[in-house]
């Protein structure tokens, strides 16, 4: 995300959608709905990983931007892509609605030469993906879980200390420590999840165990949300 001013806008608006879609959301301070899109669009936007770009606006601060856009009533959002409009829409929006906007602007952009090289996904193009940009989270993934694939779980796990956790983050580091040491089947982790709930506190090992278990059962089965309330009782 970044604030777009009236000195900034051609390159942070204009040469920069050039490169990857650029949305802008013209808001003000006093713009109630405003304050409803715009935590929004920040989410949604940042999901992309950069696929896209949020530019904001305050239109009272930054006339000449605003007029560009032909602004009749806030917020208001424009898309560009290579300096083209490429969508808008007017109001706070709910978020599924302002997904499938950013979606559809997603579909519009080039790939990348690293995003080429991660769809072909073999362990030379991945790292040939990283000697590009050895930052790109993306591709730190894919190789992480290439390693988990080939049983290389030490090199798995120093690749995920490279980058800011998030669920995926934890779901493949999980799957890296438990690989090779895990049961086959949901129910079989139940019943270890079960053993472990009583040694979890004051044992750091078998709490780490009961997390990646949690994890290898996945946020989508009935059980997990009651097993993380009692985890946290047994801990708290």
């Amino acid at each position: 995300m970044v604030d777009v001013t009236d000195l900034n806008f051609e390159a942070e608006v204009l040469d920069r959608s050039m490169e990857v879609p650029v949305i802008v959301d013209l808001w003000a301070e006093w713009c109630g709905p405003c304050k409803t899109l715009g935590p929004i669009l920040e989410r949604v936007v940042a999901a992309t990983n950069g696929a896209v770009v949020l530019a904001k606006i305050d239109v009272d601060s930054n006339p000449r931007s605003a007029a560009t856009f032909e602004v009749q009533s806030i917020p208001a959002v424009h898309a560009l892509y290579k300096r083209k409009k490429a969508g808008s829409f007017v109001g706070a929006q709910s978020e599924p609605y302002v997904a499938e906007f950013v979606s559809g602007l997603m579909a519009l952009r080039e790939p990348t030469e690293v995003e080429k090289l991660l769809a072909v996904g073999d362990r030379a193009s991945i790292e040939a993906a990283l000697a590009l940009e050895p930052a790109n989270e993306a591709a730190i993934l894919a190789l992480a879980e290439l390693c988990i694939a080939e049983d290389n779980q030490t090199e798995a796990l120093d690749l995920l200390a490279k980058v800011p956790e998030t669920s995926e983050v934890r779901r493949l580091a999980a799957l890296a420590r438990t690989a090779g040491n895990a049961p086959q089947s949901a129910e079989a982790i139940l019943a270890e999840l079960t053993e472990l709930l009583s040694t979890v506190k004051g044992n750091e090992e078998n709490r780490q165990r009961f997390v990646d278990l949690l994890e290898r059962l996945g946020t989508d089965h009935p059980s997990v949300p009651d097993l993380r309330r009692q985890l946290m009782s047994r801990l708290y």
